[in-house]
């Protein structure tokens, strides 16, 4: 996660701006090192400024808070994602 969030880093010192698939990488890859805060910290920023985040975003934050034991902020998560007319899918459900 660390050598992820590195690289979105250099990417924006580099004048690349980082995409929903870019943010999505890094986010589960917070999601996998058990670093929900950080996941839920990269979902913000990239609605700041202006990704928008897709289904994949989502179960990927949501995975995060729950492998966190977070599941209130998991279950926030859905229904944001629904008020954003983002749409769950199978995995969504099973994070």
């Amino acid at each position: 996660w660390e050598k992820a969030l590195g690289l979105l880093e250099t990417m924006e010192e580099r004048g690349v701006k980082p995409n929903t698939i870019t943010y999505n990488a890094a986010i589960s890859a917070c999601e996998k090192g058990g670093q929900w805060e950080k996941a839920l910290g990269l979902l913000e920023t990239m609605e700041e400024r202006g990704v928008k985040p897709n289904t994949i975003t989502y179960n990927a934050a949501i995975s995060a808070c729950e492998k966190g034991g977070q599941w209130e902020k998991a279950l926030g998560l859905l229904e944001t994602m629904e008020e954003r007319g983002v749409k769950p899918n199978t995995i969504t459900y099973n994070a």
